[in-house]
């Protein structure tokens, strides 16, 4: 082994790949996918630009895992999720859109340098292994608490779904388009609003009437 790639993998039982990923990991945190380079992570790993074609097929692949292992990094602190039956609906319904926020928080910024990259967006849906996105795993929540009863049997719990699957998105999504940072998150009582729309509905509650 080369001194430059000795000096790369640093201790530990860590392979060249795994660096790889890891450079890259953190570059994307850092600064995002927009303009990322296969020169670029090459020197930050310290290796040659061509070492990467030895281990990875194409950039596309690098980035993927890459992008893996930040998501990962973004959903490890997060916690389990709720299943259908546990607590109660409001506060499971809080627990998702927490969730949701943070994770959008901390990955949306690494997807969009990846809009006109569906190779690689491609690919990174398929490391995930089926286990199902927070997006799939909310329906499906919303879809068991109906089964169960604790919601109404007609409730439309994918447009519910959606609904909180937008609210996550626009407070982030909003803040890039504009060009600002994302210092700012969405404070809790947003969340409450959000979950008292979704459980509550818009329209006005009808009373019965006393008996005389």
């Amino acid at each position: 082994m080369s001194p430059r790639r000795a000096a790369a993998l640093g201790a530990g039982d860590r392979t060249l790949r795994d660096h790889l990923i890891a450079t890259a990991e953190r570059m994307i945190a850092e600064r995002g996918t927009a303009g990322l380079t296969v020169r670029a992570i090459a020197r930050e790993a310290g290796v040659a630009d061509g070492v990467l074609y030895n281990h990875f097929a194409d950039k596309e692949e690098l980035l993927a895992h890459a992008l893996w292992a930040h998501a990962e990094s973004v959903m490890r602190p997060l916690g389990p999720l709720p299943e259908p039956g546990d607590g109660t609906v409001e506060e499971n319904l809080r627990a998702y859109v927490a969730y949701g926020l943070a994770l959008h928080h901390g990955l949306l910024p690494a997807l969009t340098g990846l809009v006109g990259r569906p190779a690689v967006l491609a690919r990174f849906a398929a490391l995930s292994g089926g286990g199902g996105t927070w997006n799939e795993r909310l329906a499906s929540y919303l879809r068991g608490e109906r089964d169960l009863g604790r919601l109404a049997p007609d409730a439309r719990v994918e447009a519910a779904a959606s609904m909180i699957v937008g609210a996550c998105h626009e407070p982030v999504l909003s803040l890039l388009f504009q060009g600002q940072g994302l210092a700012h998150r969405v404070p809790p009582e947003a969340v409450d609003d959000l979950v008292a729309a979704v459980l509550n509905g818009l329209a006005p509650h009808l009373t019965t009437p006393s008996p005389p």
